[in-house]
């Protein structure tokens, strides 16, 4: 398979090793220094597009490689505002977009144990509910995109929350977010129940970039021949 990589940081240099140890081409490198590379590309001389930049040009990356035919495999959070679009312009095109918050099988499966325990504990009233996420100083967008995929998943299964806010104290009817960025820490995501008798935590922590950048190569090749809105939950069944 030939693949086109948008950013060539920590994150996009983990996705090659792996996508060349799993006999894939990468046919181009597109960072910052050489941006408008991106605009020779086709689907003639590339398979597919790996997507991990940064928030300020994902969605110009995402929109070039749908009108060019080129299926995209986006893993970059913060430009979530402009989703909409990149979905209409995905269907006008009948291209193809993969997008997820994260790329990690377990914290796929997280995402799934997160929505069991907020449909168990939504009938509790004495429960306040505390998320927290710490990422690398390297991080640019706050919350995370895992993060507020995690809260939004608490929205959706216990009734009595309507939204989500970061770094501050919620009402009622909020899931807060608390965010940290220490040192050169990949991902760390937790969710607690707390009364005044006890406390019921669910965390998950990443230890490398790996398992990011291998469910990214793995989406890659799945999406291949696929067209429309993908995402984790669409590979995972």
């Amino acid at each position: 398979m030939r693949i086109v990589l948008i950013g060539y940081g920590k994150m996009g240099r983990e996705i090659e090793r792996l996508a060349l140890s799993r006999g894939h081409e990468i046919v181009a490198k597109i960072d910052i220094d050489n941006a408008s590379d991106l605009a020779s590309l086709t689907s003639a001389n590339a398979d597919v597009a790996i997507e991990f930049s940064n928030p300020a040009s994902a969605f110009d990356n995402i929109m070039t490689c749908i009108e060019k035919q080129i299926p995209v495999v986006c893993g970059t959070t913060g430009w979530l505002e402009k989703k909409q679009e990149v979905e209409t312009a995905t269907k006008t095109h009948q291209g193809t977009f993969f997008y997820a918050s994260n790329y990690s099988i377990g914290v796929n499966l997280f995402f799934k144990l997160n929505k069991m325990l907020a449909n168990l504990m939504a009938p509790q009233k004495e429960y306040d509910i505390y998320t927290n996420e710490i990422h690398h100083l390297e991080k640019k967008d706050s919350p995370s995109g895992t993060a507020i995929t995690i809260a939004e998943g608490i929205i959706d299964a216990h009734a009595a929350k309507n939204k989500w806010v970061n770094n501050q104290i919620p009402s009622a009817d909020e899931v807060a977010i608390w965010s940290q960025r220490e040192s050169t820490k990949p991902g760390t995501h937790t969710v607690k129940y707390i009364s005044k008798v006890d406390q019921i935590e669910i965390t998950h922590e990443a230890y490398s970039r790996e398992g990011f950048a291998l469910g990214a190569v793995i989406a890659a090749e799945w999406v291949a021949d696929k067209k429309g809105v993908l995402g984790m939950d669409d590979m995972l069944k």
